[in-house]
């Protein structure tokens, strides 16, 4: 709880600064506005500089609730189109937290930092962060297949579907590299399925076809057999059909 106090105090002190640098060429007051009034420029622009400041800061907060409260604002942002760089940025921070950035309390022991429902949020709203920084984020995500949560890679899958960027294939190569793994080791993850069968009809769709079907349809072929429920193998012979059908339209046939 300190920390997480510690990180709240400095993320106001930063905004009050960003406010009183503003008001030290400020107008001489004004009678206040009509409730339910717009924004002006300047009030736009504090306000989205103060709530970035409040996502950077509380990203990088010790404990989870700063965190937690670091992606309500970033959700908040997103969803009133108040996206940039900087957001995005501390989503990536948080996306990668304990693959990249290990803590561990007196540098031994187990990860301090661990928080896969974090990951898991940061991989969702990466998706709303359409860019190349947000598609290598997801696709180091993938790599780390082996330690990671299913359920955070389900979703970091599920936001490259979305972003739709497949220069090379590379981010085909990416999902079938992490569904191999469990396909490897015996394990039949069910949502992990249902998301990579639609990231890969996404990026068929938005990239007018697959450059290497070969590697799409070795891995939609996993989820046929195999543990998986019904419903999942179903939706794998459907994906097939919809990417020979995207296929076809690529070649004009």
């Amino acid at each position: 709880m300190k920390h997480f106090m510690r990180a709240i105090l400095t993320a106001a002190i930063s905004v009050a600064l960003v406010l009183a640098a503003s008001a030290q060429g400020a107008k001489p007051a004004q009678a206040p506005k009509p409730q339910g009034s717009e924004k002006t420029v300047e009030e736009a622009y504090l306000q989205e500089t103060a709530e970035t400041m409040m996502v950077k800061e509380l990203s990088r907060a010790d404990d989870l609730d700063g965190k937690q409260l670091a992606l309500v604002y970033a959700r908040r942002a997103s969803d009133a189109g108040r996206k940039n760089d900087d957001i995005r940025s501390s989503l990536q921070y948080l996306a990668l937290e304990n693959n990249e950035v290990v803590v561990r309390g007196g540098g031994l022991g187990v990860s301090t930092n661990n928080y896969p429902d974090i990951r898991r949020q940061a991989c969702i709203l990466l998706g709303e962060f359409p860019s190349v920084e947000s598609k290598d984020t997801l696709i180091k995500v993938l790599h780390n297949s082996k330690i990671e949560d299913p359920m955070v890679l389900a979703e970091a899958i599920r936001s490259l579907g979305k972003i739709g960027m497949n220069d090379n294939n590379e981010v085909v190569q990416a999902i079938a590299d992490s569904i191999s793994h469990f396909s490897n080791v015996g394990m039949s993850e069910d949502r992990l399925a249902v998301y990579a069968l639609f990231a890969l009809t996404d990026l068929a769709e938005k990239n007018n076809g697959l450059k290497d079907m070969g590697v799409a349809t070795s891995t939609v072929m996993k989820f046929t057999k195999g543990n998986y429920i019904s419903a999942v193998k179903k939706l794998a012979v459907q994906t097939l059909e919809k990417l020979a059908s995207y296929q076809a339209k690529a070649s004009g046939k």
